[in-house]
Order: structure tokens, then sequence, then C-alpha cells
């Protein structure tokens, strides 16, 4: 990578005052220090909300462990290479963990977003066991390039306008998830009904209002360059969403508007069986193997595609799975799933549009999540190597920003 004018470039052992390497779990938790695993780094900052242990400065000494001071930037140097955070406060690190402390004429923030880019290289150095590994001096060979403190922190004030929109999006999926999941417990059960409609629901097998049908499988007929696609194991998402892959220009074993499929085998932890998804136009889709269609009647199709994704119909589901190295799931199981449904066709099509509305809210914030990551992902591709440059004004001088800072 060429350096751009007025930049330079140096292993980050070079650049930094310090490496601070994580050590091994203490004996006890009984302090007020973080004490930062892995699985504790969400988000930018450290200790972040998932933050569960605490050490004390005597179980430190035990352990040989040392502070990172507020500021020190972290990075995974096991498993999850490439995922930074920066303490916020002092905090003590294990040892899949590592925190460089900067020179003065580095600024922490713009570490943080330089090693985020740093992936590939890490990879590349890294040990390959059952997990990549980077030693201390692999942590040392990172190579930054960078420009003076001023573009410095003029880029980290650039891309922080992205990460602010980026939570603040993130906070909105969030909460349009959770109401969605409150909508589905109290909708999908009974417990809220919407205004106009009463009466008791009834008790059905889901046998009763559907035909299940298998298929077979479609590997030969396989067409990257086809017009539909074919519906197998793992075409349907763990959230019932269809996610298919394999094309096809096979003309037989359609799928209908209105029907829904099931995978009845999984090789994983059968988290995907019982899940269904919808199908949203003829002709676009063929029945594989591994797959149920089901034929509904005496039920709205999108009504019965929430109630059996609800947690409660498909955990019940996966529970009449079996098998060792691939779950399968039975006909006759599915058939006699008991299921509660309203008597009239009009609520189970009102419940539906009110949880499609809810879904279709999530999705908008999904695309407008995905769009912000990857315009950010950009800008940083560009600002980090000096591809594009900024103005930095002399407002902006080295000691009017480190008086600032």
């Amino acid at each position: 990578m060429s350096v751009p004018e007025g930049w330079e470039k140096h292993p980050i052992g070079k650049i930094c005052k310090s490496i601070v390497p994580g050590r091994n779990k203490p004996k006890s938790f009984d302090g007020t220090i973080p004490w930062i695993t892995t699985p504790d780094i969400q988000g930018r900052y450290l200790p972040s909300k998932a933050q569960r242990n605490f050490i004390s400065e005597t179980a430190i000494k035990e352990s040989g462990a040392k502070i990172v001071p507020a500021g020190g930037v972290v990075i995974a140097a096991v498993g999850e290479l490439g995922l930074t955070a920066i303490a916020a406060e002092p905090i003590v690190l294990n040892q899949q963990l590592h925190a460089f402390i900067c020179t003065d004429n580095i600024y922490n923030e713009y570490l943080a977003y330089w090693l985020e880019t740093q992936k590939p290289y890490m990879d590349s150095v890294a040990s390959k066991t059952t997990i990549p590994y980077m030693n201390k001096s692999n942590c040392e060979s990172i190579p930054v390039i960078f420009p003076l403190l001023p573009e410095q922190k003029k880029i980290v004030r650039i891309l922080s306008t992205w990460d602010r929109a980026i939570e603040v999006t993130e906070k909105l999926l969030n909460n349009s998830q959770q109401q969605k999941k409150a909508l589905m417990q109290q909708l999908l059960t009974g417990k809220k009904r919407l205004p106009g409609f009463n009466g008791k629901w009834k008790k059905v097998n889901i046998g009763n209002v559907v035909h299940i049908a298998s298929g077979k499988s479609k590997s030969k007929f396989i067409n990257e360059n086809g017009e539909r696609y074919i519906i197998d194991m793992g075409s349907i998402s763990r959230e019932g969403k269809l996610i298919p892959s394999k094309k096809t220009d096979l003309d037989e074993d359609y799928l209908l508007h209105e029907q829904l499929v099931m995978p009845k085998d999984d090789i994983g932890g059968g988290n995907i069986i019982g899940r269904v998804g919808f199908i949203d136009q003829d002709r676009k889709y063929v029945l594989g193997d591994h797959v149920y269609a089901l034929y509904v009647h005496g039920c709205d199709s999108l009504f019965l595609c929430y109630l059996i994704n609800h947690d409660t119909v498909n955990k019940s589901l996966r529970r009449k799975a079996n098998g060792t190295a691939q779950l399968g799931l039975g006909k006759k199981d599915v058939e006699k799933q008991p299921v509660y449904i309203p008597n009239t066709k009009e609520e189970q099509q009102k419940i539906a549009s009110v949880l499609s509305a809810a879904n279709k809210e999530i999705e908008i914030l999904e695309k407008k999540l995905g769009c912000l990551r990857q315009e950010k992902k950009a800008l940083m591709q560009q600002l980090l190597t000096g591809k594009r440059r900024v103005k930095v004004d002399g407002s902006e001088a080295p000691e009017k920003e480190a008086a600032r800072a």
C-alpha cells in the first residue's frame, strides 16, 4: 500500500508506548476493575453493558496481569480477529485480548478505526490451529499508515458521525424487533384481541388445516442462470424467511402463492426444523428435498406462518425432531401438533396484517442499517488510506487540537 504525501507507515509496535497482553482467568471475581473477555466487547467502548466480571487489585497482582489504562485500544487476538474497542476506564484483559497504548502522535480513536480494517492482515499472520491466534509479535507487526494528528482527529470526527447514525438505527431496529416480539406473544396467543373481535379460539391440529407433501432432490437441475429458485433445507432462515440460493430452469414441482415450506431435516443444531417460509408468488420456486410443502385450507396462510414460527409452537415441533448426525421431523408429528386459531378468517387476516406491518418496519430499518454500514466501510477505505484527504484549517493546528482533546 502506497503512503500518501505527508503520511507515515510503521508497524504498530514502533508507534505505541507498549502492548499489554491479556492473562488467564483469576481465581475469583470480587473487585471493581472490569475483567474483559471477547463477549464483553459490544460497542466501541469498554466496559460495555455486557460486562459481568470485575477483579480486585490483589487478584491482578497474583495473576501477573497488567491494568490497561483508559484510552488503551483493545483487539481480539484469538478467534474474532479484528474485533476492536477502546478502554473508557482502567480495565484488565483475559488471554484472548491485547491492548495498544498510543504515543502522543497517534490518536487512539484513529488507531481503533484503522485496526477495524486490518482483519485480512491479521488473518494472514495468525497461527492456524483450531481457531486463529496472534501472539504478541504478530500484534506488533500490524502495519499502520497515518497522517499528522490534526488530520487523524478530523478523520475520526467524520467517521464518528457515521457511527452515531448507525447506533441510532441499531436502537430503532432493536426497539422494533422487541415490539414485534411482544405483539406476537399477545396476538398469537389471544391474550390481546384486536378491536371488533371476541369469542374463544378453537384448538386444532396442524394436520386439520394443511395438506403436507414432500419433494425430491433437484441438485442435478441447478442452473446459475435459471429464473427460479430451488427450495431445500438451506432455503429457510431461523427467522422463517426465504433465503434460497440455488437457481434452476426446471419447469415442474412449482410452489404456489400462499403455500408454506418447512425444513424437515437439519444437519446443524435443529434450529431451522419446523420453521416455515411463506411463498410470496407463483412459479418462482420449485420444491426440493428435505422440505415439506404445506397446502393450507380452512385457515389464513400468512397467519398460520406467523403462528408456527412463534416460539411456543416452533419449540414444540423442534422437540419432536430426532436423529444423530442429521435431525429429522416426521410428517405425522407435524400433523399432530396442536395450535389455537381464531374462529374467523377475518381475525386471522387482521392479525397477520398487523404483524406484517411490524415486519415491514423492521425490514426498512435493516436495509437502512446495512446501507449505513456499507457507506461507512467505503468511507473508511478512502479516509484511512489517504485516497480521500480532509481539509484541516488553522483552528485545528496541533497545539489547539491537543488543548481540545
